[in-house]
């Protein structure tokens, strides 16, 4: 029997990380299902301009692992048992179990909107390809009527004003406002948000900072100080969850329910499971959690596909990099901000701005796609044979 290996989710981390072991382990040996809801690879870093109006490219899961001998499962992950060492799938034909001998667990995370009343009923987000569809639909739709609209975007994160200043450059007839909790910007560096309150002012962007959100309703946003804000689109930006999935299943996760895992990604209670990307809570090289982010889910990925095939084939298991160095942040098509961040997590002095910095930031996502595209490119050819037998328990497999 070939050990059974099975991936959940094919965005980044999880794409990446099923393509480098089909690439690396041998099949005759090894059988790797993917797991994904969505027939397509989502640019989850660009659905904000999606929901700005433009297109971003989507390929097809059938294509990104044609060749590669991986297979893939539509379908809806329900649940996870890693006593028994399965997996509860929902699809079109009522779904059933998916058993494992390695769980790769990168099920991601999505807007976090259970804090503020009204905020699941009534506002949008743009954490999913669905959810930021039904965003654009509700744009275009005010668009049409030819008498504006307001769009209220709750969150200075960086999905916050990444969405704001996408939707104020590509749809210049509405009227947007950027709602921060705190100072805009707060993380980045005087030169940085002194860049950002330009980039807003440009944009014709309102600003309202120090702003406690209560409620949110169908036609207005109430805050804390009793203010009333009227609201054609409001937009939840203020903070992301992960999946309960993890936490039901009996695996060890933080109070927020992502996987706690060691320096090789693997869960500290369940010897079989991995986590990677936002769905697992990993400690970086400064001694800091790694946050949630495109380049954490690549940094994870490395190191659970090189424990995984170390651990597999009796070979030594390598510390990939884990590092968080700092963030690009697109302000529309022409402009950007880089934030470089120490080891302590702060913002350095300097900064990149402007047309330079929407370049780079161009480039990472172009990146992004095409190795998300093309899991296999540029791997050693050789197939590596299993040390353990293929009937072994998974005790003696991860000993």
């Amino acid at each position: 029997m070939k050990h059974r290996i099975v991936v959940l989710g094919a965005g980044y981390a999880g794409a990446y990380v099923a393509g480098t072991l089909a690439r690396q382990l041998s099949p005759a040996d090894t059988e790797i299902t993917v797991v994904n809801a969505e027939p397509d690879f989502v640019q989850r870093l660009r659905l904000h301009q999606l929901v700005a109006g433009q297109e971003i490219e989507a390929p097809q899961l059938t294509d990104v692992f044609a060749g590669t001998g991986i297979r893939l499962r539509l379908a809806r992950v329900t649940a996870v048992d890693p006593e028994r060492q399965v997996v509860h799938v929902a699809d079109a034909d009522g779904g059933g179990e998916l058993g494992y001998d390695t769980l790769l667990y990168a099920l991601g995370s999505h807007g976090d909107d259970r804090a503020v009343t009204g905020a699941a009923e009534h506002a949008f987000d743009v954490a999913a390809r669905p959810s930021a569809l039904r965003l654009r639909e509700r744009l275009d739709g005010l668009g049409k009527r030819g008498e504006g609209g307001s769009v209220l975007v709750i969150g200075d994160g960086l999905t916050g004003i990444e969405t704001a200043t996408e939707i104020a450059e590509s749809r210049p007839g509405l009227s947007v406002t950027l709602v921060a909790r705190g100072e805009l910007g707060t993380r980045l560096s005087a030169g940085a948000r002194s860049h950002l309150r330009q980039a807003c002012d440009r944009l014709g962007i309102t600003v309202l900072e120090h702003t406690e959100v209560e409620a949110v309703e169908a036609a207005r946003v109430l805050c804390a100080d009793g203010t009333a804000l009227t609201s054609d689109a409001t937009v939840w930006t203020a903070g992301f969850a992960v999946s309960p999935i993890a936490a039901a299943g009996g695996l060890e996760v933080t109070e927020n329910g992502r996987i706690v895992v060691d320096r090789t990604m693997r869960s500290v209670s369940h010897s079989n499971v991995y986590a990677v990307g936002d769905s697992a809570y990993a400690i970086g090289d400064n001694g800091r959690p790694l946050p949630m982010s495109c380049a954490s889910a690549g940094y994870t990925g490395m190191q659970a596909t090189a424990a995984i095939v170390g651990r597999l084939t009796g070979r030594k298991i390598p510390n990939t990099k884990l590092e968080h160095l700092g963030n690009h942040i697109s302000l529309g098509r022409r402009d950007g901000i880089l934030q470089m961040v120490d080891d302590e997590g702060q913002a350095k002095p300097k900064h990149v701005g402007g047309r330079k910095a929407a370049r780079i930031k161009s480039g990472i996502l172009k990146m992004s796609l095409w190795t998300a595209s093309h899991p296999t490119f540029g791997l050693p050819k050789r197939k590596r044979r299993l040390v353990v037998a293929s009937d072994a328990s998974a005790e003696k497999a991860f000993a």
